[in-house]
């Protein structure tokens, strides 16, 4: 007999586990315009020669939601290290290596799915609610049916608010490694076929919510072993000629105009300093005397008067190209990442090099020490999510939150092994206290630790044993350069559109009644060092803003 069910988003069925231990979902509402996501498991009782093999069937959708919604499988992917290496926490759905579901993968091209006696599978449901649709009560009903075993038919009703998901802006990078798809896919750089990957992983990224992409005029001096390099991808073309240096544009208009036309709105330029110091500079090739070699890297000193002289040089022509062009006033600047306070002395002379060229642009970096801040250094502070009180205790204007590998013990974040009720309580974390915007550093990173080899992200999960399972890439790579999302990436979509429906909430009242509601429906205070432990208890922080709307609709 075929067992199917609809349950939430924020479930992860793994394949070892009964249908019977997830909770069903029979109902939830969303506002107009909001992209709604439901899982759909399915199996069949293990009896008879059922259990020799799977069998294939055609799922079918319908109700009024089916126009609007499709279906992927998910599928489960290898773990050996699900979590950080120094430590554990208890708030994790697993710890010890297996398979783990997580990539949201196309149908068999005949549409149909595998249903196994020995697997729990599971699929992705997204239900994209345009802005126009009628309000009120709606349903998805899904069908299987499989000639040997019968069919089975479960049912999850949407109510639709009568308000729209507002257009509000929250600012969203995760930093884009453009040599991870000319190396995973074997294509040369800049190629056709790169720029045609390039275009369907930035699309994604832009669907998901992510609103600014790391720009590598110069190849990004990040992730990378002291003394080694990462596969060259620069924007920039240089030609030297004497003591002069000419700088060629045309690649970075290419790559401005691919980011207007999948809508990514803000360019991250990439830092103009190595990694953890700013004590070098990143790898600059340029063409000499008819080569095309190295200029700067790690023999170069980050202030030395050759290097300052030459970035001062390329920065006055590239504002100038980017006025030009309506630009400039995109742009996002970095000087290096995650300095530490014994490091302070390097950060401000590498910022002091460039500073009056870039003032009036926003200059930001990740960071973690507040007394780093104190020194006024940057006004603009990254600080990592579990050193975020410090900062809003004092009273930093527009900040920004990241979290990474070492961001673990308490708070959000997207290891494969947490739950998505984690991942997605960032969301109300970052509105309680009003963080302007969010970084992670591992969109599509297919490198291992320091990026001394590259790897497979179906096998390799976890940048070979350096990192936990999912901190380095949130997408998969797909046939043809094509864009495959995880899990991972559409549960931190929710948590942004949370935002937005908490932020229109607040039209209605006032901050601290919407933020003391959800603290009533969550169960305690929301802090970035508590998360949501189940999906019930996100479901019903969600439900409750969602009830304060309805309440002022009528």
């Amino acid at each position: 007999m075929l067992k199917t069910k609809i349950t939430s988003s924020l479930e992860k069925a793994f394949a070892d586990t009964k249908i019977e231990d997830y909770p069903t979902l029979e109902r939830l509402s969303a506002l107009k315009g909001e992209r709604v996501s439901v899982q759909y498991l399915y199996t069949y009782d293990n009896s008879f020669e059922a259990k020799m093999r799977s069998h294939r069937a055609i799922p079918k959708i319908s109700g009024t939601l089916a126009e609007y919604a499709n279906m992927r499988v998910v599928r489960h992917v290898p773990v050996l290290l699900a979590t950080h290496p120094l430590g554990v926490d208890d708030n994790m759905l697993r710890t010890s290596p297996g398979v783990y579901p997580d990539a949201l993968m196309p149908h068999n091209k005949d549409g149909s799915i595998c249903v196994s006696p020995s697997v729990l599978s599971s699929a992705w449901i997204e239900i994209n609610l345009p802005k126009d649709i009628t309000p009120g009560e709606h349903t998805l009903k899904i069908e299987l049916d499989c000639e040997r075993f019968g069919a089975a038919e479960c049912t999850v009703s949407l109510e639709v608010l009568d308000a729209t998901l507002p257009d509000d802006e929250i600012y969203f990078t995760q930093w884009f490694h453009c040599d991870a798809l000319a190396q995973y896919y074997e294509i040369p750089v800049w190629s056709e076929e790169h720029w045609h990957a390039i275009e369907s992983f930035a699309k994604v990224a832009a669907d998901n919510g992510i609103n600014m992409l790391l720009t590598p005029l110069f190849t990004p001096p990040l992730d990378t072993a002291i003394g080694k390099e990462r596969l060259t991808v620069q924007l920039v073309d240089i030609l030297v000629n004497g003591g002069e240096y000419s700088f060629d544009f045309s690649r970075l208009d290419r790559w401005i105009d691919m980011c207007d036309r999948v809508g990514i709105k803000y360019l991250e330029i990439a830092h103009f300093f190595t990694q953890w110091g700013a004590k070098h500079a990143p790898k600059i090739m340029a063409t000499r005397n008819g080569e095309y070699t190295r200029i700067f890297g790690w023999e170069t000193d980050a202030t030395g008067e050759e290097y300052k002289s030459f970035l001062r040089k390329f920065l006055k022509a590239l504002l100038a190209h980017l006025k030009a062009r309506g630009d400039d006033r995109r742009c996002y600047f970095h000087i290096s990442d995650e300095p530490g306070l014994s490091q302070l002395d390097d950060y401000r002379a590498a910022k002091e090099s460039i500073a009056d060229i870039l003032e009036g642009y926003p200059i930001m970096d990740a960071l973690s020490n507040i007394d780093f801040y104190n020194t006024g250094v940057l006004e603009h502070p990254i600080c990592a999510s579990n050193h975020v009180e410090a900062f809003i205790d004092a009273g930093v204007s527009n900040l920004w939150i990241y979290y990474c590998v070492s961001q673990w013990n308490g708070v959000s974040n997207r290891y494969i092994a947490m739950p998505s009720a984690r991942t997605r309580s960032i969301g109300m974390q970052m509105y309680k206290f009003n963080i302007a915007g969010f970084l992670h550093w591992g969109y599509n990173f297919y490198n291992n630790e320091s990026s001394i080899n590259p790897i497979n992200p179906y096998i390799t999960t976890d940048a070979d044993l350096g990192l936990p399972a999912g901190d380095p890439h949130s997408v998969y790579p797909g046939e043809g350069g094509s864009c495959l999302e995880s899990i991972r990436l559409k549960v931190f979509f929710e948590a942004l559109q949370d935002i937005k429906a908490m932020r229109l909430c607040e039209r209605y009242y006032s901050h601290e009644e919407v933020v003391r509601a959800m603290e009533d429906a969550f169960g305690g205070e929301i802090r970035f060092d508590e998360c949501a432990r189940c999906a019930d208890t996100m479901l019903a922080v969600r439900e409750r803003v969602n009830a304060m709307i309805k309440a002022k609709l009528s």
